[in-house]
């Protein structure tokens, strides 16, 4: 079992320290409440803003935004997932559709997420597969690589982002590779009420593994934040669950409950792939 925390807030658009005190704010109460790891939004310490991202951020600084994200987790003692653009040099190919074209071709960004531990250690990297909306797919290139699957605290963790949790395909990739817990920085809007309250849940029951979902909440450069932020069990049950306003939530996840559900409906062991594949073809 390990104390899950979960922060939903209001980040400042490429005021990095004010996003950082956030965090670290969240990272001393979530510690002092006994949580061993501290799940933030999508792009949190930058602020969820794809093109400005691109035209503004430079670079350069986002290891000196890295390093001080895991001094928050080693002076914290607590495990921490954030969120950031990275740099990606990929082959691009040649295109008459001006929307598909990042700006600053010469380099594509990912957008990624990090699992540290207590002592402020990367573990797990993750670069999302599937982009939202046409800012997304100016700004950020998708990736090609599965998610990984960690032991973290004694559960097997793995990592997706937000739009990607949305596709059953890439959460039973994380589950058939051992993941019992899925933790997944978003952004997502108002007006998507449904995937929180609908979709996690059914992910988290269909693949049976604990999801966690953190989303922004307010306004930051265009958008208008859900908030909504869950935690689902293997059983499709609700965890927890936020409003639409600034909030730490806590849930336990456990992996005893994953043993139970596998056992008692057999989803992943009964699966048949090799038929879906052919159904396809």
């Amino acid at each position: 079992m390990m104390l899950l925390a979960i922060l939903q807030a209001n980040a400042s658009v490429l005021d990095v320290d004010a996003n950082l005190r956030t965090i670290d704010d969240a990272a001393r109460r979530a510690a002092n409440a006994g949580a061993g790891l501290l799940l933030t939004p999508e792009l949190f310490p930058v602020g969820y803003a794809p093109l400005r991202l691109h035209a503004e951020l430079d670079p350069a600084t986002l290891p000196a935004i890295r390093d001080r994200l895991a001094g928050i987790a080693s002076t914290h003692g607590i495990g921490l997932v954030y969120s950031l653009p990275a740099l990606a040099r990929v082959q691009r190919q040649d295109t008459h559709d001006d929307a598909a074209e990042p700006p600053h071709a010469d380099d594509a960004w990912h957008i990624t997420a990090t699992l540290l531990d207590a002592a402020g250690n990367e573990v797990l990297n993750y670069a999302k597969v599937h982009l939202f909306g046409p800012e997304e797919h100016k700004a950020f290139v998708g990736a090609e690589e599965p998610p990984g699957v960690v032991d973290f605290n004694g559960i097997r963790t793995s990592m997706l982002i937000c739009y990607d949790v949305e596709f059953p395909e890439a959460v039973r990739a994380a589950a058939t590779r051992g993941a019992e817990l899925l933790l997944v920085p978003t952004a997502l809007s108002a007006g998507f009420d449904n995937v929180p309250q609908v979709l996690i849940r059914a992910r988290a029951l269909e693949s049976q593994l604990n999801v966690a979902y953190a989303n922004h909440s307010g306004h930051e450069d265009v958008y208008n934040f859900l908030g909504g932020s869950v935690v689902a069990g293997p059983d499709g049950s609700l965890l927890a669950a936020a409003g639409e306003g600034a909030a730490l939530l806590f849930a336990e996840v456990r992996t005893d409950t994953v043993k139970a559900a596998r056992d008692e409906v057999p989803y992943l062991r009964e699966r048949r792939p090799e038929l879906y594949r052919e159904w396809a073809s």
